[in-house]
């Protein structure tokens, strides 16, 4: 591969990390230094010899800085082609020296705008506009430029001009990340310019963190890809031991997470294919788990198990007493991984909690739909009793976990709850009778006694027919049916106590 010795450097940097060593390197590998304002006097501060970009074009920065590298002898230094014959002619007529290295980061306008006191002036003066313009410069004319557009490329490109120069493939790959840089620069100034939850327009900068060993089947291939600027739980997530995460292992861990962090008390929830099969809460963690997981042990057999509490020895020998695919919690504890690290293949993952709110994006041919993340705002505070007889103070609790359970759940969704646990989930069913059915065929003889919540109205009584002839004597359901008065003479006649929310939580 063709390699390119770096004989004049252009340096113009904001974040100064690491900018001495490197630029030093680079001097003592004979490449001229030209530099702007901070970055020249940081360098001459430590005794680099540097040329400035006011000598090299003559002009004084002007504007406050604002204009200071937009100039012939900047970017015809940057953009000339050496094996274009009128390129060099210009060069030579207006005594331009090409550049063979930029190495540019932006002004820091994320950073800026995530102040609390952030004005308006400060963040359209921290909009780069030199910057982006010499980085995407250098990005096209990468076949004869490096472009280095972070200080976490630093100790390679130095390893490359140590080594006789950078060659096609690192000029390629630094051109690649030089123009993601400006693309996600360029979305952060436009989700300032447009705050709206959905605005006019949505640019979603995203950059491959791992390649999966494949997707939902064998022969599709897969990849997690994190938004620039965002810091979900699975990427500062630790994997403390077992095999690598897979596409059902991220999505199903999603699920789990976001709805074990929905309760106060020490929990424990179960996922199977983004549904719970089991879900509780008690005093202690062991509890909440061996509760949890009898609210529906087939379905449970290789699910992903999440904790909302640091994950310790007597819960942990209760997962190694069955087989599950991920466990994930907050913090594990020494004395648990001892319990767990016989399980070679067991994935477990200490992370931190999952940020609410944001942008729920799904796939469309050729387009997304969007929509704002749902979220669980009302409780009983809130909600309405429809019938003669009130619900009891457990059933309250019970109808809460069920109707935050259900809210998780794929719809057509009916859960059953009792003793602050799910013990029949009725999940993903094309109708809420199906949807009632199936949560009274797991729960059994669980469900006498129990609370039921359905994620959107029952639009006839069967579905109420169905859970009190099970035993159940507390429902939830948002209300808004226009059936509504049938299903509340259906309550009364079975003496349930039925309580309306006035939200619906759909979830397809």
């Amino acid at each position: 591969m063709t390699r390119i010795p770096i004989r004049r450097a252009l340096i113009s940097v904001s974040d100064k990390t690491g900018l001495v060593p490197f630029v030093r390197s680079l001097a003592e590998a004979g490449a001229e230094i030209v530099s702007s304002g901070g970055t020249a006097r940081t360098l001459e501060e430590a005794g680099v010899e540097v040329t400035t970009v006011a000598d090299v074009t003559g002009s004084p920065e002007i504007l406050g800085g604002r204009v200071k590298t937009l100039h012939p002898s900047i970017h015809g230094g940057i953009l000339a082609d050496p094996s274009e014959e009128e390129h060099l002619a210009d060069l030579d007529r207006l005594g331009i020296q090409p550049f063979q290295l930029v190495v540019v980061n932006l002004y820091p306008f994320e950073a800026t705008v995530a102040l609390d006191d952030v004005t308006e002036r400060q963040a359209i003066e921290n909009i780069d506009i030199g910057g982006p313009a010499m980085i995407r410069a250098a990005a096209k004319n990468h076949v004869h430029v490096g472009v280095v557009t972070s200080a976490d490329q630093y100790q390679m490109v130095i390893a490359a001009v140590e080594g006789g120069g950078l060659d096609e493939e690192l000029r390629k790959d630094l051109a690649r990340a030089a123009f993601y840089r400006t693309a996600a620069y360029d979305a952060a100034i436009l989700r300032w310019l447009e705050p709206d939850q959905l605005p006019a327009r949505l640019v979603v900068p995203l950059e491959r963190r791992q390649v999966l060993r494949y997707g939902e089947n064998p022969h599709q291939a897969a990849a997690a890809y994190q938004q620039a600027a965002e810091t979900g739980w699975w990427i500062s997530a630790v994997q403390l031991q077992g095999k690598e995460m897979s596409f059902n292992n991220y999505v199903d861990t999603e699920a789990a997470w976001r709805l074990a962090w929905e309760f106060e008390k020490p929990a424990t929830v179960v996922v199977k294919h983004t549904n719970a099969s089991g879900v509780a809460v008690a005093d202690s963690l062991v509890e909440a788990f061996g509760a949890a997981w009898e609210c529906d042990p087939l379905s449970a057999f290789g699910s992903v198990v999440s904790l909302n509490r640091p994950l310790d020895a007597p819960t942990a020998e209760a997962i190694a007493e069955v087989f599950i695919e991920v466990v994930i919690a907050p913090e594990v504890t020494p004395a648990a991984l001892d319990v767990l690290v016989g399980k070679k293949n067991l994935r477990v993952l200490q992370a931190p909690t999952p940020h609410p709110g944001g942008i729920d994006l799904r796939r469309l041919d050729g387009g997304f739909v969007a929509q704002t993340r749902d979220a669980i705002d009302e409780g009983p505070d809130d909600w309405q009793v429809l019938t003669s007889r009130r619900p009891t103070p457990a059933e309250w609790a019970d109808l809460e976990l069920a109707w935050v359970v259900a809210a998780h759940t794929k719809s057509n969704a009916v859960v059953i709850a009792q003793d602050r646990a799910a013990v029949g989930v009725g999940a993903g069913d094309q109708s809420r009778v199906g949807a009632a059915e199936r949560a009274v065929a797991r729960a059994g003889d669980r469900a006498v006694g129990a609370a039921a919540a359905s994620d959107a109205f029952f639009p006839f009584r069967d579905g109420i027919d169905t859970l009190a002839d099970a035993g159940v004597k507390a429902v939830v359901e948002p209300g808004g049916s226009k059936r509504d008065e049938e299903v509340i003479v259906a309550a009364e006649q079975h003496g349930l106590a039925l309580v309306f929310t006035g939200r619906r939580h759909f979830r397809h």
